[in-house]
């Protein structure tokens, strides 16, 4: 019986997901229009690229959040994964332990946390409320760092709270919780991904 409720509840989520693309897909999102019409043109200015397809784009996010102390908790498990969810309009996947660790007390297969990767339209609408609405939500915000590149053309940071996102209410929550960020470009260099970035909007700080 709990196998059957828990097959239902799996379907119902993946019906949600569904009609959220179909949804999302109704109309062009307004960062994929943004780039076409007026990063491309730039960054094309700014660099000299010959061809097109030379061009650097946003090819994907992901979202990663460890479990920590509450790997063994299922119900606080259950409500990670859950926020995660709801945060990126997609349901995450369980990343599992790769080795044992006695130290923290890890065993190899063991489930350690929730990722979520984030592709075209899904991932255009988050990067816009991202930016739009998270960030400035976050206390004291004076822009994010520009030394968390890592040398390939993808940038990384952390999320301290789940709060700064609409889709989280403070009275539902277990307790506060952050997770990481990885914007994965096709930029050769880290300039030319700080660019791009910039170029849709990234407040970074002045330098």
């Amino acid at each position: 019986m709990a196998e059957k409720k828990k097959n239902a509840q799996v379907a119902k989520e993946a019906a949600t997901d569904k009609a959220a693309t179909v949804k999302l897909s109704d109309h062009e999102v307004r960062l994929k229009k943004r780039y076409r019409e007026e990063i491309v043109p730039y960054l094309v200015k700014k660099f000299g690229y010959k061809n097109i397809n030379e061009v650097p784009r946003l090819e994907k996010i992901v979202l990663n959040m460890g479990y920590g102390d509450i790997k063994d908790n299922a119900k606080s498990v259950q409500m990670a994964v859950e926020e995660l969810r709801q945060i990126a309009g997609q349901k995450p996947m369980i990343t599992k332990a790769k080795k044992s660790v006695a130290n923290f007390k890890v065993r190899q297969g063991m489930n350690v946390g929730a990722k979520v990767t984030l592709r075209d339209v899904r991932m255009y609408e988050f990067f816009d409320k991202f930016m739009s609405i998270a960030l400035p939500r976050v206390r004291d915000f004076r822009g994010v760092s520009t030394n968390s590149f890592d040398g390939r053309g993808n940038y990384a940071m952390g999320v301290k709270e789940q709060l700064i996102f609409p889709e989280i209410s403070y009275d539902q929550i277990e307790k506060i919780r952050g997770f990481d960020i990885c914007f994965v470009t096709t930029a050769k260099t880290d300039e030319e991904a700080r660019e791009l970035l910039r170029a849709f909007g990234m407040p970074f700080k002045a330098e």
